[in-house]
């Protein structure tokens, strides 16, 4: 059975731009979390409180996925080579790319519409091949990665740099995200936004824009 599509949803000339960690994509399940936990051989709440220590350098793009990890490494006592690192990284970097099929109902009745699309991720620049080449990559206008750039979310100047590229006012902005400072960000420089929690509030709060 064909699913049902989502009604279009036209929202021109604003460009909707979405985030991707925990909106496109669903977070990383127990099992992957169990995974890379097993595969650093260190205790819970030591690794998890490293590895979100240094998270920023990475999707600011001025750690090295081999520095990050032996940042990590540090913080918690272990002792990582090379080979290590590699296997972190590839468990890590799996988690993250399964996707929301609700989301994506909502992201095609977008472009139904002929509602331009966007993506901005504060992302290390590892992830800008699957975000500009997977096969969701074609639905966006363009794509901006945060490790590329050397800004994050929710400085003024990533937003501003997104508003330039797409030739847009700032009112044309209508961002989604999943946290609520990052949407604040977006609202500080003149756009608007939607704190994601699950497709059906977005495609609601989309709905009411139209």
């Amino acid at each position: 059975m064909t699913p049902t599509a989502l009604a279009p949803i036209s929202l021109s000339p604003s460009v909707v731009v979405f985030d991707y960690g925990e909106v496109i994509s669903r977070e990383p399940s127990e099992a992957d979390r169990a995974a890379l936990l097993a595969r650093a051989g260190v205790p819970a709440e030591a690794f998890w409180a490293a590895y979100w220590a240094h998270r920023e350098g990475l999707d600011r793009g001025t750690t090295s996925i081999a520095a990050y990890w032996q940042a990590v490494a540090r913080d918690t006592g272990a002792v990582w080579g090379a080979l290590d690192v590699h296997e972190l990284w590839a468990i890590d970097h799996r988690g993250w790319l399964s996707v929301d099929h609700d989301t994506l109902g909502v992201l095609h009745a977008l472009v139904d519409g002929g509602t331009r699309l966007a993506l901005l991720s504060n992302a290390g620049a590892d992830f800008s091949g699957w975000l500009r080449h997977g096969s969701f990559a074609p639905l966006f206008e363009r794509v901006f990665v945060s490790g590329e750039l050397r800004l994050v979310k929710p400085e003024a100047a990533i937003y501003e740099h997104v508003i330039d590229e797409l030739d847009i006012e700032p009112a044309q902005f209508l961002f989604v995200d999943n946290r609520a400072e990052n949407v604040e960000g977006a609202r500080a420089i003149g756009g608007d936004g939607h704190v994601f929690t699950d497709a059906a509030g977005l495609e609601r709060w989309l709905r009411g824009l139209a």
